[in-house]
């Protein structure tokens, strides 16, 4: 057992999904639907927390970032949401292109109507959310600004105090407990007949992911190295420490030293790195948002027979998405768990949809924070060139 607990998340997750699809071939299914049981009343559970963690970590951003209000703060924010805006917007104009093509024939019975084909637990536990995803967003950005409008230092504490609870339930339950919801989901969508398709599908879905990854990086150095008059190619040669102890780590925060370093020999002024590089760590999570919209696009093609959201509903989602991202608790798999609510609420995701978006994410996860740490320092280089050019002569 203590060496599973040392295990990476993304090994437990495959060492899941691959028992699962075992399984799913040789238990009766009178075991299958124990299993079964359990990922029902998981996701239940997950569908009451996901408000919590909504408020538990966006609460505390905005009044953090609020209180430390300042021109340089502002425009770093305004930034990083921008990245993050034209990440998912690259994202689901690529998706909508390329993936026809690529998922041609891929509908699955089980997603469009998983009553039909998939089993049932042998209980339900419904466990009703304090309230919607929609109310808690909102809420969140009320009670942030109000904290730091009016210096509320008290409610300041408190709310983060609450962030604290909530990050703990993370990271000693639902985090720990994913592989084994995996498990009951795969051992159950394996009896369907179904899982091989699914499991094509994420090989496809995670090649275009990378190939994302490394176009969203070259736009963000291309501006970087411009603004700058520096080789972008230059510029993302010195980022690949960094690039490599994101991958390793597959954390933003525990990369930051590194990170810090690589900026300062592409030569942005040491005082703005060491206050871009952390903040930015924290907010600005261009591949993740990249990931997570293609995900979400592919997975929605699937449960609706080859349609994809409509214009409106995936610029809801991602503007919606950006500002979720920059709240992102900086655990493994954290950036997917603060978008649940948005995936059900905004794009109706069952549960099957939700634990096929966790392991989709969770298996790139790494290359995710990668991508997001290299934007980090290409995006400090700009800030470096507008405070030169606009705040220092103010």
């Amino acid at each position: 057992m203590s060496f599973y607990k040392k295990l990476p998340l993304l090994v437990k997750l495959v060492i899941a999904l691959v028992l699962g699809v075992l399984l799913g071939k040789v238990l009766p299914v009178s075991i299958i639907k124990i299993l079964v049981t359990f990922s029902s009343i998981f996701s239940s559970f997950l569908g009451f927390a996901i408000p919590l963690i909504i408020i538990g970590f966006i609460v505390p951003g905005i009044s953090q970032i609020s209180k430390n209000a300042g021109k340089l703060l502002g425009m770093s924010t305004l930034l990083a949401y921008v990245s993050t805006l034209i990440a998912g917007g690259l994202a689901y104009f690529v998706a909508e292109r390329v993936l026809p093509n690529v998922l041609k024939g891929s509908s699955l019975q089980s997603l469009e109507n998983p009553e039909d084909l998939l089993l049932s637990g042998y209980i339900n536990i419904e466990m009703a959310p304090v309230f919607s995803v929609t109310t808690a967003l909102i809420l969140s950005f009320v009670v942030g600004i109000g904290i730091s409008s009016l210096q509320l230092n008290s409610m300041k504490k408190a709310f983060d105090e609450f962030g604290k609870i909530v990050e703990l339930l993370l990271n000693k339950v639902i985090i720990p407990l994913l592989p084994f919801y995996i498990l009951g989901v795969f051992s159950n969508i394996t009896v369907s007949g179904e899982v091989f398709k699914i499991l094509k599908i994420f090989l496809l879905v995670f090649v275009l992911i990378l190939v994302l990854h490394f176009v969203i990086i070259v736009i963000q150095y291309l501006v970087g190295g411009s603004l700058n008059g520096r080789n972008p190619f230059k510029m993302m040669a010195q980022i690949l420490p960094a690039y490599f102890t994101a991958i390793g780590t597959q954390s933003s925060a525990a990369t930051i030293p590194v990170t810090m370093d690589c900026t300062k020999k592409m030569g942005v002024n040491p005082s703005v790195a060491n206050f871009t590089v952390p903040l930015f760590a924290t907010i600005h999570l261009s591949g993740s948002t990249i990931t997570l919209t293609t995900c979400a696009t592919a997975v929605y093609w699937l449960q609706h027979g080859g349609e994809f959201p409509s214009l409106a509903l995936m610029i809801q989602f991602i503007i919606m998405l950006g500002v979720t991202m920059v709240a992102a608790p900086g655990v493994p798999g954290g950036a997917v768990m603060a978008a649940l609510g948005l995936l059900q609420s905004v794009l109706g995701f069952n549960e099957i949809m939700i634990s096929l978006m966790i392991a989709l994410y969770i298996a790139q996860d790494s290359f995710g924070t990668a991508c997001n740490i290299t934007g980090d320092a290409a995006l400090s280089s700009i800030v470096d060139k507008i405070n030169q050019k606009f705040f220092k002569k103010a």
